[in-house]
């Protein structure tokens, strides 16, 4: 149970458009290096992250979706917290290998070391939000644009992550090279989406927001 919770809001950080999933309006990137280098060189740029999030998750055997809404921050290097306001409240706060969580009065901490699944997971949330993903081994990627975005579709090569998920979709802005949304499709036909709003790029965040202590 406890990797359920743990793996629920992992799932959902980062970026992309429900849209995007099919790809509609996307056509394969003839430039993957110059891509490689831009996002990158963006990526290394940002040193903090705070928004609001809009998460909607979509289950197969569920007519309705559940939406849930929250905050979001981001410190280099490698600190995390992803605060669920509504409808019921959930925190999810990484800080290097330790993470906590809390649901409702239960809180617990582990460490990403003690799990490999936990470390596999601990390590693409950070990858995603700090745009080292493309260096990633646990997934091959594939690169696509529209007009106004790319998205980059990530197929995961380990088999921990290929028994959950069949795709990770990031869409960004093509200007900025800023993460705008994140769909994580599974193998068992649901779906989580994330978008992000009112992002605020490295601005002081103190470091006891992600204190797990």
């Amino acid at each position: 149970m406890l990797m359920y919770k743990l793996f629920l809001p992992l799932l959902i950080s980062g970026i992309c458009l429900q849209a995007a999933a099919q790809h509609t309006g996307y056509k394969p990137l003839t430039n993957a290096d110059d891509f490689r280098r831009q996002f990158i060189k963006a990526s290394q740029a940002t040193q903090s992250i705070q928004c609001d999030f809009v998460q909607t998750k979509n289950l197969s055997m569920l007519s309705d979706k559940i939406v849930s809404t929250g905050q979001f921050w981001f410190k280099r290097e490698n600190k995390v917290r992803m605060e669920y306001k509504k409808p019921t409240y959930y925190l999810l706060v990484i800080n290097g290998n330790n993470i906590k969580t809390k649901d409702g009065q239960k809180e617990n901490k582990v460490s990403a070391k003690s799990n490999k699944m936990f470390d596999q997971v601990n390590k693409m949330m950070i990858d995603c939000v700090q745009g080292t993903i493309l260096t990633n081994s646990s997934f091959t990627p594939a690169f696509f644009e529209s007009p106004s975005s790319y998205l980059v579709e990530l197929t995961p090569t380990t088999k921990a992550l290929k028994g959950i998920f069949k795709t990770i979709d990031l869409v960004l802005d093509k200007k900025a090279y800023s993460a705008t949304g994140m769909e994580m499709m599974e193998l068992s036909g649901d779906n989580t989406v994330i978008n992000f709003t009112h992002k605020q790029i490295n601005t002081n965040i103190p470091d006891a927001v992600f204190s797990v202590d």
